[in-house]
């Protein structure tokens, strides 16, 4: 009798689970196959490549107090709503002129793009970040921490209305086959084809 009752609901378990696996793994190959035809492509523009190796140079004597501090300022003027002159010129510089292109240029489906260099540190942006540094996340992580290949595909939550998925990817260097930076994408899977 008992090993019936635990064969009866590891089944109901297991019906239960097997269609949020599913989705789960429907999520992460449809959200994959999108950024690599749409964004890994351009990857290696040299305006990216420039903007991340000229931060990688900028950043590489910084101690973990000085990325601290950064990011502590970061994140009281983010949320004080206050005007922050390093998270305005991440907003305007070349890189982030070129990303909020590439975000018109998707209709809809991207709804924010931000790089990061090899120390994690906020490169370009089209939009505020909560934080600068993002070392301390998965998406950088699993994406510049997993190699020159690395894909992070995050959970899919709710965001001001939408349905969005972060997706991570290494940004490498095409000559040396390097890691030197991150991307992250935000993708709106209400708008995402299917």
């Amino acid at each position: 009798m008992t090993n019936r009752i635990l064969r009866l609901a590891a089944i109901a378990i297991a019906s239960v689970l097997a269609p949020n696996a599913v989705l789960a793994d429907s999520h992460e190959k449809q959200v994959t196959a999108y950024v690599q035809k749409n964004v890994a492509p351009w990857l290696s523009d040299k305006t990216v490549i420039n903007a991340v190796e000229a931060s990688n140079k900028k950043h590489q004597r910084l101690l973990q107090a000085d990325i601290d501090k950064m990011d502590k300022e970061w994140i009281a003027a983010r949320k004080a709503k206050a005007a922050h002159a390093p998270m305005d010129a991440l907003m305007k510089n070349d890189l982030a002129t070129f990303l909020k292109k590439k975000r018109e240029a998707s209709k809809g489906v991207i709804v924010e793009f931000f790089v990061m260099d090899n120390r994690g540190l906020n490169v370009g942006q089209t939009d505020p970040t909560s934080d600068l540094w993002q070392a301390d996340e998965a998406k950088w992580q699993k994406s510049f921490g997993a190699g020159p290949d690395g894909i992070f595909v995050d959970k899919v939550e709710e965001d001001g209305g939408l349905n969005v998925s972060q997706v991570s990817l290494t940004i490498a260097d095409k000559k040396t086959k390097r890691a030197v930076g991150a991307i992250t994408v935000v993708v709106d899977m209400g708008k995402l084809p299917k």
